[in-house]
């Protein structure tokens, strides 16, 4: 083949219409991700944009709006305990999962009700 596939560059997640102040205090506030600024010809169609590192997650508005309940993107955490500590003191559920060998990852639901993925390989 004469192409090649490097890398992901964003996951979308859908959400409801006004979704937006929701989104970005939970990507943003809690997870710690940082906005980035959309495109002027897309912000008439309303989400947000978060990045980490050298990925992105788009929230995109969806109507009408379903969540994701089993596809979903899995972030990996430097300390993910502590994470756990976080996201007890902000109200936030999540399920420990062990069974990935070699990871200690946590499943939960973003504000819309679609499923995350958040580990760290030990």
């Amino acid at each position: 083949m004469s192409f090649v596939v490097k890398k992901i560059d964003h996951v979308q997640l859908a959400a409801p219409k006004g979704c937006e102040d929701e989104a970005r205090k939970f990507f943003g506030d809690v997870l710690g991700l940082v906005e980035v600024e959309k495109p002027e010809e897309l912000k008439k169609r309303g989400g947000v944009w978060f990045e980490f590192g050298t990925f992105q997650i788009h929230i995109g508005v969806e109507e009408p709006f379903t969540p994701a309940k089993k596809a979903h993107p899995a972030l990996v955490v430097e300390n993910i305990d502590s994470l756990k500590e976080h996201l007890s003191k902000n109200n936030i559920p999540y399920t420990a999962d062990d069974n990935l060998p070699g990871a200690n990852r946590i499943h939960l639901h973003d504000p819309f009700g679609n499923r995350l993925e958040l580990l760290e390989w030990i």
